[in-house]
């Protein structure tokens, strides 16, 4: 950390390779030339009661990120305050998820329960100041007694009491005297506050549910507005980035360190949440989604939960770049998936290393080539790195191909395997179909074919143009495996939108297809899950590290090699003048 003359930890300039500019960094940088600050400390603060999202995902690149930028440091911090709804395995989850997506909160671990001892001295501070008070309205009276944007609300009976009875009362909700719904602490502002949320809002509830952290010690725990800007301060936060549905809220977030008179008075600054669609971004409607059985879990690689995304094959460095190409604004916007999905394929389409799949085999047999004659044919592993060299792929007289590339009957334009036609084996040599073999049903079953062995390396000394060039395995070597494709979870751009219909009625039935039967190059039987790569002409792919047993690999596929959906789209708009 660097210090001042006076030995003052002092922020730096942004590092070099930071060149991201939004209005956020702006305010920061002014803040420092102003010499509002010498440090700057941001936080991320999630509620420990479900998995993040690539929402999320948003927040964590934008306060660790401006952290890194400054040489300084970002707390994570669990807003863990409502205890019915929160676990340990959240907490670690969202541990998981913040490491793996490149970022480290170092010592700077904190929870909120850390700070119950000290949230309940400010309220008792804020019942003696006469700005709190107990209420034994229910809920329903509280909201119906709060008024409209047009209509003042109307003060609790019980506002006016003195400091003494209720400072006297709120021992008794804290001694657990009282059972929850019976009482609430409110703060006492303005029942005609333009802000609705300044007219007398709730503070402390009782709850009595064991805590994760302090078990049974509490019986009341603070609200989150309460919570926040206190634990803020406490820490010494200089920003406090959060979204827009938050920015009614910095009224009370400012009202509550004012009254209080707090030694520092972090600020607030909102910024536009994420929105993307063909999802849900509620993590009660993804609750719902894991506990009705629509998904396999948190982690189902069609859920945009960062676990989902991580086990389906995103690497840490796309959803950087999606955060960083999305940018930071103050107006909410919707983003399209495929900008996602560009991200991932970006990413993949540098760093993975190419080799050849055949999901849907068809069994295809050389006619002319010795049955027990072998070989090794050299394949590159990326066409635009040559740094990452080469491999050796076996092949011999029986090979799988993709039943998609034959036809017995083609149109004019395609260009793969067909009766009396030749292509080009990736890699290896030209064929050309002699016989094709159907079962009782009429199915296509085996193809008979001959090579040519004069074109080893798809070569064609005689200078004859084939246009067709298609991937295959080798029968003998390949492995099976299970391969799965995933696509988009709905079927309408935004599931939620309607209020009329329930968002799971848009469920896409065609969101998972899983193929049992995939033939695969031997090179794959050494995949770990972190590897990552191009099935070529199929798309890109990682090993299931959850669902793959001794023998038995699964193959998620992470994206397609082009954006296929969009195409659909308007493939389906042209036709009939709709959209998925």
């Amino acid at each position: 950390m660097n210090t001042d003359g006076n030995n003052n930890p002092v922020s730096p300039e942004p590092k070099a390779a930071a060149q991201t500019t939004d209005f956020i960094r702006t305010i920061i940088a002014n803040d420092l030339q102003s010499g509002k600050h010498k440090q700057i400390v941001t936080r991320f603060p999630p509620e420990p009661n479900g998995f993040l999202h690539i929402g999320h995902a948003k927040s964590i690149c934008l306060n660790f990120g401006i952290a890194e930028e400054y040489n300084s440091v970002c707390h994570l911090r669990f807003d863990d305050t409502n205890p019915g709804r929160e676990s340990t395995e959240y907490v670690e989850a969202i541990k998981r998820d913040i490491r793996w997506l490149g970022y480290d909160w170092g010592e700077h671990l904190y929870y909120a329960s850390d700070y119950f001892d000290r949230l309940y001295d400010f309220a008792l501070e804020l019942i003696k100041k006469g700005k709190a008070f107990v209420c034994h309205l229910s809920g329903d009276e509280i909201r119906e007694q709060r008024g409209t944007l047009t209509e003042p609300g109307r003060e609790s009976p019980y506002r006016n009491r003195s400091a003494a009875e209720n400072l006297q009362l709120f021992e008794q909700m804290k001694n657990g005297e009282l059972e929850a719904g019976t009482c609430v602490l409110r703060a006492k502002i303005d029942m005609a506050a333009p802000n609705i949320l300044l007219r007398d809002p709730v503070i402390y509830r009782i709850i009595k549910t064991s805590h994760h952290r302090t078990g049974d010690k509490w019986c009341i725990y603070p609200m989150y507005d309460f919570t926040h800007c206190l634990s803020d301060m406490i820490e010494g936060i200089t920003h406090s980035l959060c979204t827009l549905e938050f920015e009614n809220n910095r009224a009370l977030y400012d009202w509550v360190l004012d009254t209080l008179e707090t030694p520092c008075h972090p600020r607030q600054i909102e910024f536009a949440r994420l929105n993307i669609n063909y999802t849900v971004m509620s993590k009660r409607k993804l609750l719902q989604l894991v506990d009705e059985g629509h998904v396999s879990g948190w982690d189902d690689p069609r859920m945009l939960t960062l676990s989902g995304l991580r086990r389906r094959g995103y690497t840490p460095a796309s959803i950087r770049d999606f955060c960083a190409i999305i940018g930071i604004g103050r107006r909410d916007a919707w983003i399209d998936m495929g900008v996602l999905e560009k991200a991932a394929r970006d990413d993949l389409n540098e760093h993975a290393p190419r080799v050849m799949g055949v999901l849907k085999p068809l069994k295809v047999v050389l006619t002319n080539y010795p049955e027990d004659k072998a070989e090794e044919l050299e394949a590159i592993n990326h066409p635009q790195k040559p740094e990452m060299g080469v491999r050796t792929i076996p092949f011999c007289r029986e090979i799988y191909i993709e039943a998609t590339d034959f036809m017995e009957e083609p149109p004019k334009k395609f260009f793969r395997l067909a009766p009396g036609r030749e292509v080009r084996l990736r890699y290896a040599y030209l064929i050309t179909c002699r016989e094709v073999i159907k079962d009782e049903h009429g199915n296509v079953v085996e193809l008979r074919c001959t090579y040519d062995p004069e074109t080893r390396g798809g070569s064609t000394p005689d200078g004859r143009k084939v246009k067709g060039t298609i991937h295959w395995v080798s029968a003998r070597h390949a492995i099976r495996a299970e391969v799965r494709l995933y696509n988009r979870l709905f079927t309408v751009e935004h599931p939620d939108r309607d209020k009329e219909k329930d968002f799971k009625t848009f469920l896409n039935p065609e969101s998972l297809e899983v193929l049992t039967d995939c033939m695969l190059e031997p090179s794959l039987q050494k995949a770990t899950p972190a590897d990552r790569f191009q099935f070529e002409r199929q798309g890109y792919f990682c090993l299931d590290e959850q669902d793959t047993t001794a023998g038995k690999p699964v193959f998620n596929r992470v994206v397609t090699l082009r954006d296929s959906w969009t195409r659909m789209k308007e493939k389906m708009k042209k036709n009939t003048g709709t959209k998925p």
